[in-house]
């Protein structure tokens, strides 16, 4: 049976908490199993910077990562060549896997528009910081693709549980529904909407159960099993695409992936607020990057020398990352303006004005004082 068609209140999971193996591995070789826990160890590592290079005033307000690596690492590596990515603001991760360079994330929450500009042959839309918007544009391009006779292509849509209590969320799922766009919808459940309880978000027992509204699945998994997590999205981009049974049809999918964020939502947050340490230490006994590593040492996968090859090489590349992105000229004020309207409202006008009274008395020092 397929682990869509469980029941959405039935958790799927491969690896325990030890990393002991409870259920049917997916169907992946071994490289890839050491590069999504390569992949995992790099997103922690460039998390714990990012977090630490906010704290030193050499970047903006950052959203971190931390616990959420299984989910973001074991989708972005269940997607085919020709499928897209459609972010919330959080999937560091995922994006770069799918080839959205480190030093170009940085440069976004350090804010400068180029970091917003994904390459050419990279399949990721832009950052979505809105909540819930991302689900209509990836609803909408998985419509234009089954209007161009696209079968091959499905469209990954990641968001909180937070947007789950958007219009937007439930316009995209119900127009995904009766059109059948091959849509993936993945939502990154992770206890907390910033301050917001899991359990006052919705008082459906489940996410992944309101597919049910829009005439399609819903499945629960182990957002902190990387392995569980590639084969169920695995399992629903085929769904989206000609890969699905001929008997079965294309449909959507809403993915529900339990989990846990180890740190604030935003640097600008103090979770300590409305979380006690208890639960958070409850979570961390979950972490997926030891689960992962436990699995791969007994599968001799991974040793203490290649661990710490790992880790050495990651920190490297992170190091050269941020080297690279603090190189680039910090942003001039005027650049506040220059991709939000086609034609600027009067009233910027009158900002931008002020601008270089500021630059004519003082010099662009004071813009960065």
């Amino acid at each position: 049976m397929s682990v869509l068609e469980r029941d959405p209140g039935d958790l799927v999971q491969v690896l325990d908490e030890d990393g002991a193996v409870v259920g049917e591995l997916p169907d992946i070789g071994d490289e890839t199993i050491v590069q999504m826990y390569r992949d995992m160890v790099l997103a922690r590592h460039f998390d714990k910077r990012a977090v630490s290079l906010q704290r030193q005033g050499r970047m903006g307000t950052y959203p971190p990562l931390s616990g959420q690596e299984a989910a973001q690492i074991g989708s972005a590596h269940a997607l085919g060549d020709d499928d897209w990515l459609f972010p919330s603001y959080r999937e560091h991760g995922a994006s770069f896997v799918r080839g959205i360079p480190l030093d170009q994330t940085l440069l976004y929450w350090m804010g400068h528009e180029a970091g917003n500009k994904v390459p050419d042959d990279v399949n990721v839309f832009p950052v979505a910081v809105p909540i819930a918007t991302q689900t209509l544009h990836a609803t909408g391009a998985a419509w234009a693709a089954s209007l161009k006779g696209d079968t091959d292509t499905a469209m990954l849509c990641y968001f909180g549980d937070g947007a789950t209590s958007e219009g937007d969320f439930h316009e995209a799922l119900n127009f995904a529904g009766v059109f059948d766009t091959p849509s993936v919808f993945f939502c990154n459940n992770n206890q907390w909407a910033i301050s917001v309880p899991r359990e006052h978000q919705t008082a459906s027992e489940t996410i992944a159960q309101k597919a049910t509204a829009y005439g399609f699945e819903g499945v629960q998994v182990d957002g902190m099993d990387p392995l569980a997590v590639y084969k169920v999205t695995r399992e629903a981009l085929e769904k989206a695409t000609a890969a699905a049974p001929p008997d079965s049809g294309r449909r959507p999918t809403l993915i529900e992936a339990v989990q846990y964020r180890f740190g604030a939502h935003t640097t600008a947050d103090d979770p300590s607020v409305y979380r006690d340490a208890e639960e958070v230490e409850r979570w961390q006994a979950k972490d997926p990057i030891p689960r992962l590593e436990s699995f791969c040492r007994d599968r001799g996968l991974l040793d203490d020398e290649s661990i710490e090859a790992i880790d050495t090489d990651v920190t490297d590349r992170v190091a050269e990352a941020i080297e690279s992105a603090e190189s680039v000229a910090r942003p001039l004020p005027e650049a506040l303006f220059e991709s939000v309207y086609e034609t600027m409202p009067d009233r910027h006008h009158d900002q931008l004005a002020e601008i270089e009274a500021l630059r004519a008395e003082h010099g662009d020092e004071v813009f960065f004082e």
